[in-house]
């Protein structure tokens, strides 16, 4: 280890290695969203009031019960911010504003002042406790740290009482991971002794990862320390308030419940000062990912990106887990293809369940569309994904070897226009290349007469001239083909014809598929006509086109 760095955590008794009091979480925690302070203080340009009002809104909408609205004795507008929502009528009867205060009489007072006519109330006070912050800030023993809590703790149950409210307490040890667990165990219950809370008015205990400075399982053995040792247990919920600055955030929140905690803390994607806050969007949605009910609704998180962008203008990343713009997006031919059989199995086998490979919920139940965020075409991606593409957005069933085809042409015209490929951009590549195709002919009146086997007389449309020629054959599409193997002098296999029926698009009643083989290399083609015989003629000349294409006939 680098002599300039050296653990800056603390571990509890090594009884608390097995910190977790269950294998996986199984009900999702109280919620309390801190975007408004915690969130706020951390922008370049902090909200002003119509902004915040906006942003409490939608925190309130998305299903959140209790919301930290500001630090009301930190400044004006935060003040102002809370009067507004009290006296505006803003505050649902069933959500519960936060406000923080620093142990510090004057500005408990000022925060008492504030919040003074709200119905639920929920009244934060904190100091910091750990060794570097009472050695290096403070310059305070451990007593003298503990009676700034224990005092601070007094002055908000003695306001609370002459105010005639029933406003609840919570207390953080600011730096709790970096705070001696036993001392942090020591300030926490001299802080509930004074509140002395009961199962009926609990108190929060708030143990903060102000800086993330381990590993999560060792921010959860301090919690599991916390939640065995504590006084009041069944009075008291004990919370979560993860920072990032290990990107292990979320994790530390998933283990601290697992490790007795029972609610979080947290921002909206992240937010927060350095690297952010506990995800609240990731960590909810990991649970609904494992089925549970988090009460929270991100059905549209579209919209609920873009609301977080006007109102922080914080850009939420593509690869932001759920809500990025790239998340459900596959590029990778094998991963497309599986995608697509799986999406396909899930259809065929009628299932609820969700297990789609590569997919770890379902897009549709965030807003998203399978068409549009979930398969994406570039130079990189393969047949299976170009097929589901067309099928689902445009009911084209596509043989499977035509897929390569098709890939290819969708390659090609990717690299050249250096970019990805829309499902309108891949539909209008299909039309152009494969559906009707006429490079070098086209057809126009085709009559079948029955001779033993079938007669075809077919009206060639050249650049030239329009002739009409006949050919012979067992069916009326390989009695076309015969007729234009003789006129062009060419040979060649009619390897393989698909049709159905089309329910999508603008398209009439048949789509046909044809491929033809010569020399080992395969060529396609695809009609569409209210007469099923006339689209698997019109396939079958879009075929033989690419094969005078290719070679040069005129």
């Amino acid at each position: 280890m680098s002599a300039k760095y050296r653990k800056q955590f603390f571990m509890p008794p090594k009884k608390y290695l097995d910190f977790m009091e269950k294998d996986a979480v199984e009900r999702a925690p109280v919620w309390c969203s801190v975007d408004l302070r915690d969130g706020n203080q951390a922008l370049i340009e902090p909200m002003n009031l119509q902004t915040k009002l906006d942003f409490f809104d939608l925190l309130v909408a998305i299903g959140f019960k209790e919301i930290e609205v500001g630090f009301p004795a930190a400044s004006e507008t935060e003040y102002e911010f809370l009067r507004a929502l009290i006296e505006g009528g803003r505050i649902p009867d069933d959500v519960t504003v936060q406000v923080l205060t620093q142990a510090r009489p004057h500005i408990i007072k000022r925060t008492f002042e504030a919040v003074r006519g709200a119905k639920n109330v929920i009244v934060h006070v904190y100091n910091s406790t750990s060794p570097a912050q009472r050695e290096q800030v403070f310059r305070k023993s451990k007593d003298e740290i503990k009676k700034i809590a224990v005092e601070g703790a007094e002055l908000l149950k003695r306001l609370t009482e002459e105010e005639g409210a029933a406003y609840r307490f919570e207390y953080s040890p600011e730096s709790f991971t970096g705070t001696e667990p036993e001392y942090a165990l020591e300030v926490v219950n001299a802080v509930l002794d004074v509140w002395k809370p009961s199962p009926e008015r609990k108190a929060i205990v708030n143990l903060p990862a102000t800086v993330e400075n381990a590993m999560p399982h060792i921010y959860a053995q301090q919690v599991a320390f916390i939640a065995r040792n504590i006084n009041y247990r069944d009075a008291v919920v004990l919370s979560l308030h993860p920072h990032n600055d290990r990107g292990t955030g979320v994790a530390a929140a998933e283990f601290g419940l697992l490790a007795g905690a029972d609610r979080v803390e947290g921002t909206l994607f992240g937010n927060g000062e350095r690297t952010g806050n506990c995800d609240l969007v990731t960590l909810a949605m990991n649970m609904v990912s494992q089925g549970v009910a988090t009460g929270l609704d991100f059905t549209n998180m579209p919209y609920l990106a873009a609301s977080y962008e006007k109102f922080t203008n914080m850009k939420v990343s593509p690869r932001q887990p759920y809500a990025g713009e790239l998340v459900f997006a596959a590029f990778s031919g094998s991963h497309q293809d599986a995608i697509a059989k799986g999406m396909n199995y899930r259809k065929d086998q009628h299932l609820t369940e969700w297990n789609v490979p590569y997919l770890p919920v379902d897009p549709k139940d965030v807003g998203r569309e399978y068409d549009a965020d979930v398969i994406r075409i570039n130079s990189q991606s393969g047949r299976g994904g170009i097929g589901y593409m067309l099928e689902s957005g445009y009911g084209l069933k596509l043989p499977s070897r035509m897929r390569d085809n098709v890939r290819e042409i969708a390659k090609r015209v990717s690299d050249e226009r250096h970019r990805e490929l829309k499902a309108a951009d891949l539909f209008e590549l299909f039309v152009q290349y494969f559906m009707n195709a006429r490079g070098v002919f086209g057809v126009g009146e085709v009559h079948f007469k029955q001779e033993g086997g079938i007669a075809a007389s077919v009206e060639i449309i050249g650049k030239h001239e329009n002739i009409t020629i006949s050919g012979d054959g067992n069916g009326r599409l390989d009695a076309v083909s015969n007729a234009l193997k003789q006129h062009f002098g060419i040979d060649y296999n009619l390897c393989e014809y698909e049709q159905h029926a089309l329910s999508k698009g603008s398209f009439a009643q048949a789509v046909s598929y044809v491929g033809i083989e010569r020399g080992g290399v395969s060529y396609w083609g695809a009609g569409e006509h209210s007469d099923s015989t006339t689209s698997s003629v019109y396939a079958l000349v879009s075929a033989v086109n690419h094969l005078l294409e290719a070679e040069n006939h005129d």
